[in-house]
């Protein structure tokens, strides 16, 4: 298992959204989000490859906390 920040997960995202867009054919990303205990979530990006991450992310984090719209 790999701790890793949020601005490493966002990092990566990114990284992959650009190489999806350099590419002349067709690409997925797929994002899995899992709670786990303690404040964490499991993240993993799938792009062909799996990145996986563990992110603190405390549940009194609201969503302007993060920037998000709430539906």
């Amino acid at each position: 298992m790999e701790n890793r920040s949020l601005p490493a997960l966002k990092s990566q995202l990114n990284e992959l959204l650009d190489d999806i867009l350099a590419h002349d054919g067709f690409g997925t990303i797929r994002v899995d989000v899992r709670l786990l205990k303690r404040g964490q979530k499991e993240v993993i990006l799938d792009c062909g490859k799996q990145y996986r991450f563990v992110v603190d992310f405390p549940a009194s984090v609201s969503a302007a906390d993060t920037g998000h719209r709430t539906a």
